[in-house]
């Protein structure tokens, strides 16, 4: 699997997110700068990272999902190339359409940074299936705009599609029912807040978002 992580103003957690992706594949990741306007034809995942792209003025990913290189992501994601948004990744999908519903400040109104539990929801996806359905997993969760909204009509259109991913299961940040990652209509797309790239290896506390990218290499081969 090639993978490339997109890389914009402000992104703080690039590199986490390519360091994960190359102990897990055990290929150099690609770097891609949100000016470019072509991602490799080679490319078989993408990988929109945390961070506060463009400092997060106007709204989180609102300037993001304007850059030149997401016209061509937004493309290739149509065409079903695997894309996930991690944190403020997650947050540029929304605002690009990619995905439904958004963002507001935490319920808190602070900036939240601890280790989660989260539930996973489905292990059918790319994204999942080296998990167990129901399983709780610990990831770090590290926001202060991670309070994603959705009306009662979306909500049940992503529980009955079984388009839910992750749900917290201590809630940190006011999210609607409890939800901490979701898909697109064909789960090829997946928007997820907490960050599996920072619990991959044991250093790290625990290991349990190395599954999240060994899913990723067992379906994409």
């Amino acid at each position: 699997m090639k993978a490339a992580v997109v890389v914009f103003p402000a992104s703080n957690c690039d590199r986490d997110a390519a360091t994960a992706l190359e102990y897990v594949t055990g290929r150099k990741t690609t770097m891609l700068w949100h000016r470019d306007s072509e991602v490799p034809r080679d490319i078989d995942l993408i990988v929109l990272p945390g961070g506060f792209s463009y400092g997060d003025y106007l709204r989180c990913g609102a300037m993001a999902a304007q850059s030149p290189i997401m016209k061509t992501v937004v493309e290739r994601a149509k065409a079903g190339t695997p894309v996930a948004g991690i944190c403020n990744g997650f947050q540029i999908l929304a605002e690009c359409g990619l995905l439904p519903g958004g963002f507001l400040r935490n319920a808190g109104l602070k900036f939240v940074n601890k280790p989660t539990p989260i539930k996973v929801e489905t292990s059918q996806s790319i994204f999942t299936n080296k998990y167990e359905a129901g399983e709780i997993v610990h990831f770090q969760v590290a926001n202060g705009e991670g309070n994603y909204f959705a009306d009662d009509e979306t909500v049940k259109m992503l529980e009955g599609e079984g388009r839910i991913a992750f749900r917290y299961q201590a809630n940190p940040n006011g999210s609607t029912a409890d939800i901490a990652g979701i898909f697109n209509e064909t789960k090829s797309v997946l928007g997820i807040m907490p960050h599996p790239e920072r619990n991959v290896e044991p250093i790290h506390g625990n290991t349990d978002g190395r599954r999240f990218f060994e899913s990723l290499v067992s379906a994409v081969k």
